[in-house]
């Protein structure tokens, strides 16, 4: 197959292109900075920039699926603010879903994000639920993925808890944590998930399908920065924040040019980022198998 991995020098996206690549498909990476530098030697490259439709439409011509990858962190703020999460996500979507139906591409696997809404809470869960509608009003073949944090090799979920440190507390060895860390996440490695997105690119029997994907550990946000810091030999002391004191500090920060967080994070922080039904089995996982953030951290140290 000829497959174009929208996003495809990314995270996410460079490990897709790896694991297409290997199964013997002729893979094409956008970006709009392409590099190969993190690619196998038979992948393409291709400038695209999903929030203009003309730099990125020709791509399309000849491919036989398409996934889109195309995302802002929910972890932090965007520059030139929340805004940019409809423009990226939905308007960006747009655009693939027209570019791909334009050029005859009949599959298209979508990244999407755990309660995906668009009356949800956080500009970044209603700009996905908007793509999502995107994507099924569209005549293609589709697949939507929703999975919770992605980890790995190149992710910035692990050095997130530590960014989080030096905003509440730089310099200091006390590590306030909003709402004592008790927010849940469902930690995936990359690794687990690209070959279920693969499989979605080949297989028909995943079409018209909507999967949330999780790891195989439900852990807070205070395991998670315990963990971290564990796996590195170091100690620290966490003490509660009130989210409430939590939710006005971002706000006034979240003004503060270069700060990297505001208002949306504190609202995201506010539920969990869990699944209820994992569908990993889908796609024939045991998720016995699947790696833990804690096995991850231990092999990277």
């Amino acid at each position: 197959m000829n497959v174009l991995v929208v996003g495809g020098s990314g995270f996410i996206g460079s490990h897709l292109c790896r694991e297409l690549e290997s199964r013997g498909h002729s893979v094409t990476a956008m970006s709009r900075s392409p590099s190969s530098e993190d690619l196998p030697d038979g992948v393409e490259t291709v400038m695209g920039d999903v929030t203009d439709y003309d730099s990125m439409a020709d791509a399309f011509e000849g491919k036989d699926a398409v996934v889109n990858l195309v995302a802002l962190s929910p972890l932090f703020e965007p520059k030139g603010g929340n805004r940019m999460h409809d423009i990226i996500h939905w308007q960006g979507t747009e655009n693939v879903v027209k570019a791909a139906e334009v050029h005859d591409v009949p599959r298209l696997v979508q990244m999407s994000a755990l309660g995906a809404d668009p009356d949800g809470d956080t500009a970044y869960i209603r700009s996905k639920g908007n793509a999502e509608q995107a994507v099924k009003s569209s005549s293609l073949d589709w697949v939507i993925f929703r999975p919770s944090v992605v980890f790995g090799d190149g992710g910035e979920f692990v050095s997130f808890t530590k960014r989080l440190k030096g905003m509440f507390a730089p310099g200091v060895p006390l590590y306030p944590l909003p709402g004592n860390g008790k927010t849940r996440f469902q930690p995936i490695w990359v690794g687990d998930l690209v070959p279920m997105l693969a499989d979605a690119v080949e297989g028909d029997d995943h079409v018209g399908k909507t999967y949330t994907i999780g790891g195989p550990q439900k852990l807070t946000l205070r395991d998670i920065t315990e963990m971290v810091y564990d796996a590195e030999g170091k100690s620290i002391t966490i003490v509660p924040l009130p989210m409430g004191l939590a939710g006005v500090g971002l706000s006034v920060l979240g003004a503060v040019p270069g700060f990297p967080m505001g208002s949306d994070q504190y609202r995201s922080l506010k539920f969990d980022n869990t699944t209820d039904d994992n569908d990993v089995g889908s796609f024939g996982v045991d998720v016995e198998s699947m790696k833990t953030l804690g096995a991850y951290l231990s092999e990277r140290n």
